[in-house]
């Protein structure tokens, strides 16, 4: 396992983070503390989770992990705020001081910490001033609470905005951001890795295995089952949709099948390829791997032993070139499409 330093701050994390979202959930909590322990045993020192996975259900396991194995200090632990956390609450949602002290509380109960490594945005609040946000979490900063602050979705000009406004008030900047990012969605490659590697920004991509698509389970023309990850999103509305049907095109599969040439070459499999590529882009600090499943974690790991060559960028590159990206980046898939046309480049 190799680490890389998490943006300027100097903390190094390991090449891999693991994403906590299915603990508290689909992944029952004994199989999850045996997955936690594995991930460390790995040499995985960087674990994110947030407040809505299972509303508080993730923290709640991760907590009861780190405690059971007596690993938290040598864990940078990772957690979100923004979304919502009770239905019935008017309060309970959104980038506002109240609601962003009050989770910081809940989440350092349930995580069993007196301190958060990193605590981030889940989205951007238009609603609410950056100022504003930027304080809250700049008084966790100073009352030692949290360590250092991070972003996840956030469009490149909205970090800038928020660098500017720390500069301007004498608060603590964001540190990282999440954004997704895989060989099916290569759009921050023009303009949030740039802005990231110029302003020390870490990168910490979600979805690098596509939700899943990049595994290889799907096949040309077959469509996915009802208990699929991709079949769950049935009632989740329209946008949710459209972006699941936008993975199941002819070129998302040409990208695939590209990516299974190369893992046969490789004798690893497609997850491991697709995993490696992510891994192996400049500007990247650690990819977030989402494993249900030990055998899931055991695939994932694998990927960090796979050697990306400069021939193996330039094949996929022919396929799926960030210009084939859509925008805005936390919605964009692989489409025909060039920016030039729009007046964009």
């Amino acid at each position: 396992m190799q680490y890389r330093a998490l943006g300027r701050s100097g903390v190094m994390v390991s090449e891999l983070c693991l994403g906590c979202m299915n603990f508290g959930g689909p992944t029952p909590e004994a199989e999850s503390f045996d997955i936690i322990d594995r991930a460390i045993d790995a040499g995985i020192n960087f674990f994110d989770t947030a407040n809505v996975y299972s509303r508080g259900g993730s923290e709640t396991v991760v907590g009861r992990a780190l405690q059971r194995n007596g690993k938290r200090d040598r864990i940078v632990l990772a957690t979100k705020v923004h979304g919502r956390m009770d239905e019935d609450d008017i309060l309970a949602a959104g980038n506002n001081r109240r609601h962003i002290i009050q989770q910081c509380e809940a989440s350092l109960k349930r995580l069993d910490t007196d301190y958060i490594d990193l605590y981030q945005l889940h989205r951007a609040n238009s609603d609410i001033p950056i100022d504003e946000t930027l304080r809250a979490l700049d008084d966790l900063i100073r009352a030692g609470k949290v360590r250092y602050i991070g972003t996840s979705s956030f469009p490149s000009w909205r970090v800038i905005e928020s660098f500017w406004v720390a500069k301007e008030l004498g608060l603590n900047r964001f540190v990282s951001e999440q954004p997704p990012y895989h060989l099916l969605d290569r759009s921050i490659e023009r303009e949030l890795i740039p802005m990231a590697q110029s302003y020390g920004l870490g990168i910490i991509p979600w979805s690098p295995l596509a939700r899943g698509f990049l595994t290889g389970k799907y096949r040309r023309g077959q469509g996915f089952s009802e208990e699929s990850r991709f079949g769950a999103d049935a009632g989740r509305g329209a946008e949710i949709l459209r972006r699941r049907d936008q993975h199941f095109t002819d070129i998302s599969f040409d990208v695939l099948d590209l990516a299974g040439a190369l893992a046969d070459e490789k004798a690893c499999s497609v997850s491991q390829m697709a995993l490696a590529w992510v891994i192996s882009k400049p500007g990247i600090t650690s990819p977030i791997i989402g494993p249900r499943t030990m055998e899931h974690l055991e695939d994932n790991l694998g990927a960090i032993a796979i050697e990306v060559s400069a021939e193996d960028h330039a094949r996929l590159d022919a396929l799926a070139e960030p210009e084939l990206a859509t925008v805005p980046y936390y919605h964009g898939r692989l489409v025909n499409f060039k920016p030039s046309e729009y007046g964009w480049l």
